[in-house]
């Protein structure tokens, strides 16, 4: 993370879409990056390392959904990937859950409310990540445990 700044990568194919997206989330801290292709999102996953990937899911040449299922071996272990769509609410539930996205967001969803969500899910992300002791305190652990 840059600066306290969350870094997103947002992939739509519509350029409005992702003016707006762009404007919306930066104005509340993210450091924002944008593409309409879905061909090279891995490299930009693998070149800016990105805190959060907003994925939209009907993207003719290749959905959010197929993307993610290419690029996840890029990103660190910290990344998020969120399916984006104005799509059926459940639908989009459940196609997370069967491409393993880390969650949902409805394209109705903007502006503040699409920070504070994406602000939300990276926080509860990384505060459910397991703490890792030096090496220390795992071998008086390991010590004492036994």
């Amino acid at each position: 993370m840059a600066e306290g700044k969350l870094k997103a990568l947002v992939v739509d194919d519509d350029p409005l879409v992702l003016e707006l997206v762009e404007r919306s989330i930066s104005r509340y801290g993210f450091e924002v990056t944008t593409t309409r292709a879905a061909l090279g999102v891995a490299n930009l996953i693998r070149t800016n390392q990105p805190d959060i990937v907003l994925l939209d899911v009907n993207i003719p040449a290749l959905s959010g959904d197929r993307i993610l299922s290419v690029v996840r071996q890029f990103a660190g272990p910290q990344t998020l990937f969120i399916l984006y769509s104005s799509m059926d609410e459940s639908k989009l539930r459940e196609l997370m859950r069967t491409a393993g996205a880390d969650g949902y967001i409805p394209k109705s969803v903007s502006g503040p409310e699409l920070a504070l969500k994406l602000s939300g899910m990276h926080h509860k992300h990384m505060a459910s990540r397991p703490v890792v002791a030096s090496q220390g305190s795992s071998a008086q652990a390991s010590a004492t445990s036994g």
